[in-house]
């Protein structure tokens, strides 16, 4: 709730998601389920956007348990008429948003020269552009019921940038420049912006990775292997961490050690920081 101090108006420090209408994107598994649950738990309503739709309907289920209302909506962010037409469909169901966590996304391993144009720009479409078009969409609901927040899922990856991920980096990077940028100009609006940077979470983000169609199977194979091994976070740990941070209206968030890690190596060696890395990791039994 708004505050005001000798008639000032003073934004608070902690937010309380009681009620309050929080729109969810990529909410079908991995962290976005997880997320979906937590947030009900703690009396959110939610409205929960991810194009599969059957996995959708399951989380929805487990997420009504816990009493509030939820409604969902299955579409391809990719979709620039249908997410253009989604700010009002949540308006009419259950009010006014006050919190949007853009956390949909994909992946693409691969090198700059493999990754073919198309795939390139499907990426930047999901990952990148639906970040900026969900924004863009339910800012004036936001506007409406402040104190606000909006999240957008970035990355380790967004952070440092490593060969072979030179599309889904990119997507992340752009994230965390929008949303640095954004934050900056809605400082008093009394609407947050929190960027999350998480590390190894075990999702199925790797095996539902866009194909490369430069790659062969065994290329395929051994990608999807090295992208799953450092995945040592629950999701549900890292939802319990990011509601953590939405509540201390957080303006970054590094979820799991490995994400502090890298962000700390990043910041000693903003050059040489991929060197560092590979040796850290080389040295690892």
């Amino acid at each position: 709730m708004e505050t005001y101090d000798n008639g000032n108006l003073t934004s608070p420090l902690t937010l309380s998601l009681g009620g309050r209408i929080v729109v969810l994107t990529g909410a079908a598994s991995g962290i976005g389920a997880a997320l979906a649950v937590g947030l009900a738990a703690e009396g959110a309503d939610l409205a929960l956007i991810d194009r599969n739709g059957p996995g959708l309907a399951t989380i929805a289920q487990a997420a009504r348990q816990s009493g509030g209302r939820v409604a969902t909506y299955a579409l391809d962010l990719s979709d620039r008429n249908a997410v253009g037409e989604l700010p009002d469909r949540v308006h009419s169901e259950l009010g006014a948003a006050s919190v949007l966590i853009n956390n949909a996304g994909i992946a693409l391993a691969g090198t700059f020269e493999q990754v073919p144009p198309v795939q390139f720009d499907q990426l930047m479409a999901v990952n990148f552009f639906s970040t900026v078009a969900m924004t863009r969409g339910f800012l004036p609901q936001l506007r409406q019921h402040r104190p606000a927040q909006i999240l957008n899922m970035s990355s380790v990856f967004g952070i440092v940038g490593a060969a072979g991920q030179v599309a889904y980096s990119a997507s992340k990077f752009a994230i965390r420049g929008f949303s640095e940028s954004l934050r900056a100009e809605l400082i008093d609006a009394d609407i947050g912006v929190t960027v999350i940077h998480p590390g190894g979470v075990r999702t199925n983000i790797a095996l539902a990775a866009l194909i490369n169609a430069g790659l062969n199977e065994e290329q395929i194979a051994a990608v999807r292997g090295h992208a799953e091994a450092p995945f040592r976070m629950e999701p549900h740990e890292a939802a319990a961490r990011i509601i953590s941070g939405l509540k201390k209206r957080k303006k970054r968030l590094l979820v799991g050690e490995d994400a502090k890690l890298v962000a700390r190596v990043q910041r000693l060696y903003p050059v040489n920081y991929g060197r560092i890395l590979a040796a850290m990791e080389g040295n690892k039994p």
